[in-house]
């Protein structure tokens, strides 16, 4: 047993799982230092990220049927599928309670993205053919290209390592790989299940990232279908077996693929059919389009290139969108393997033509107006219209070159040791071994970053304690990701809501309520069933509410109560416009009540005293008042 677990520990696979979660806990520092309080990048999509890993987890154990209809946007329905949804992190989700909790587990599957994604890239170029010290620079260069450091703040695009790990997977089952092409004899089918069960768990994740994965899986099955059948009715002499294990394997898991992406597209079409204003146009992906000099520009995240580009990023119309550089060493490094390559020839000229054409079709309509390249993609295939940030395809530019660049490094470490072994005693020297070493320290070198770390905004004492339907005044696309995060500690319904458009009626909301609290708004909010609303008096300063935050409500027919931080207005129930209805007008007597208590007793005792006493006095007074009030209540 004990060399069992040796074995296990020093094997190839354990080695690249935790050097690819050291290097992640290295290369995201400090973002597992105070993980309890702060954010990396900023603490607006971060804090929209934490609520939908907190929400699938906490609705999947309560409710699974109220999945889609979640807490925010309320009374919106299918609020849920408003954004990319990380639904595959549900199970993190269901461990904790609270903002604190939610902060926590983000920051743990923000370093962990990092980590699969080294391992996924790792694996990728280890079945294609690859060496382990190509692979390695792979790995390293796909998880931490510096353009990724601009999407610091979107966690859906960086949990891209179930892409390359699907890949990985799929070519093992099917026994095959660049260097070798298909060998049947390692077929596996329990690969190609682990596989798309992957695929599938990738996808869940949101389709900003998966849609396109769907559709290169959908065209890589396609081609090596034709492929397949080609070869076998006109090239090949000896038929090759595929088996039927496999076939099976293929159907059953493709059917789970494509019965993940059915279910979870349900919803966005939901969306798109009830908002109309949700859908994209080709307008809006031209602001969003990066021009060519993207490529060669790094964010201001970057530690090596970000001071020296400055100018470059200004000239850019959105930079946080537009830095693409996937690094100046992997540029060089696929150079090389273009003309030094354990790659055949082909092969080298299909990952360039890979290359250039995700690169094109990630400029969007930047390329001679998109016409030929990127407009019928938006127009044409089912969803490719909700996808507005082109330059994101930037993963795939990557993950070519990252295949080039693995091949080059590849021969080249071949070549050290072929050198090695023509010396005695036949071992690398220091030279050789830091030679061989090299590419993987740039990559990495370049890929450190300043990423910035603030501390996730403190869960106001109203959120805590104060039920929902509620609304929390000011309401912006910034602070309501915050109240969303807030909300995790017993997830009552809440109107704010921050996503990828803005509903019509969110709108009407913070237009309407610039005025509250008037009568106007009080009968607004009632009439969508809001309870309660609360003013944060830290974000007031500049708002209409800096003024009408201390103002009487005694007319308006609600209560106002100073919580913490905040004041908080509870509407009572009723009509609108109740408070504003007349009241029974008082007699001329002074001191006669006119709001007489409700719900008086009618079983009064019966078996009076008849003995009364007689004598009774007849002299009584006279002018007794005649016009008593009217208008009693009857209830």
């Amino acid at each position: 047993m004990g060399r069992a677990v040796g074995r296990f520990l020093i094997h190839e696979w354990t080695l690249a799982a935790l050097g690819s979660l050291a290097l992640a806990v290295l290369m995201t520092w400090p973002t597992l230092r105070y993980p309890l309080y702060t954010m990396p990048q900023d603490t607006w999509d971060p804090s929209l990220q934490a609520w939908q890993m907190a929400w699938s987890g906490h609705i999947l154990l309560a409710n699974p049927a109220q999945l889609w209809q979640s807490n925010s946007f309320f009374p919106e329905l299918w609020s849920f599928a408003f954004s990319d949804t990380l639904l595959g992190y549900a199970p993190a989700g269901m461990i904790g309670t609270g903002p604190e909790a939610a902060v926590l587990r983000y920051n743990i599957m923000f370093v962990l993205a990092h980590a699969l994604a080294t391992f996924g890239a790792y694996s990728l170029a280890r079945q294609l053919g690859s060496g382990r010290m190509g692979a390695a620079v792979a790995g390293v260069a796909f998880a931490y290209a510096p353009w990724l450091l601009s999407q610091a703040g979107h966690l859906h695009v960086l949990s891209n390592g179930g892409i390359p790990l699907a890949l990985a997977m799929l070519a093992r089952g099917h026994g095959w790989s660049l260097r070798h092409g298909y060998r049947p004899e390692l077929r596996h089918d329990g690969w190609v299940y682990a596989g798309w069960l992957v695929a599938a768990w990738q996808l869940s994740l949101g389709f900003g990232i998966g849609l396109p994965f769907a559709y290169f899986l959908g065209g890589a099955v396609l081609v090596a279908v034709v492929t397949w059948y080609v070869r076998r009715t006109w090239f090949w002499t000896v038929r090759r077996p595929f088996g039927i294990r496999l076939l099976v394997a293929n159907l059953v898991g493709g059917a789970l693929f494509a019965g993940v992406g059915l279910l979870m597209a349900i919803p966005y079409f939901k969306v798109t059919e009830l908002h109309p204003n949700a859908e994209r146009s080709v307008s809006d992906i031209g602001l969003f389009s990066p021009p060519a000099s993207g490529f060669v520009t790094a964010p201001a995240e970057s530690r090596i290139w970000g001071g020296l580009h400055e100018g470059a990023r200004a000239a850019l119309p959105w930079h946080p969108e537009m830095t693409l550089l996937p690094g100046f060493v992997l540029y060089a490094l696929a150079a090389g393997g273009l003309l030094f390559s354990v790659w055949k020839l082909r092969q080298r000229l299909l990952l360039l033509a890979g290359v250039v054409g995700t690169m094109v079709l990630a400029m969007g309509t930047r390329f001679f107006g998109g016409t030929w390249t990127y407009v019928p993609l938006f127009e044409h295939l089912p969803g490719w219209n909700g996808l507005r940030t082109p330059g994101r395809l930037m993963l795939w530019v990557t993950l070519l070159l990252c295949l080039l660049a693995a091949g080059a490094v590849t021969a080249f470490t071949d070549r050290v040791y072929e050198l090695a072994r023509q010396r005695i005693p036949s071992w690398p020297g220091p030279w050789l071994r830091l030679a061989a070493v090299l590419p993987l320290l740039l990559v990495a070198v370049e890929g450190l970053n300043t990423t910035p770390h603030p501390v996730a905004p403190a869960q106001p004492t109203a959120l805590r304690l104060v039920d929902g339907p509620m609304l929390v005044l000011p309401s912006n696309q910034s602070l309501d990701q915050h109240v969303m995060l807030w909300s995790t500690s017993h997830f009552q319904d809440v109107v704010n809501g921050g996503s990828g458009f803005t509903p019509r009626q969110l709108d009407d909301v913070r237009r309407v309520t610039q005025s509250f609290p008037d009568q106007t708004s009080i009968d607004y909010l009632r009439t969508l069933g809001v309870r309660n609303v609360v003013l944060l008096r830290e974000q007031l300063a500049g708002t209409p509410w800096e003024i009408s935050v201390d103002l009487p409500v005694d007319s308006l027919g609600i209560t106002r109560e100073e919580m913490g931080d905040a004041v908080v207005y509870r509407l009572s129930p009723g009509e609108p416009g109740s408070a504003s209805q007349p009241q029974p007008t008082q007699s001329d007597q002074p001191g006669l009540p006119t709001n007489l208590p409700t719900g008086l007793p009618t079983n009064l005792p019966s078996g009076l005293p008849t003995n009364l006493p007689s004598g009774l006095p007849t002299n009584l007074p006279t002018g007794l008042p005649t016009n008593l009030p009217t208008g009693l209540p009857t209830r």
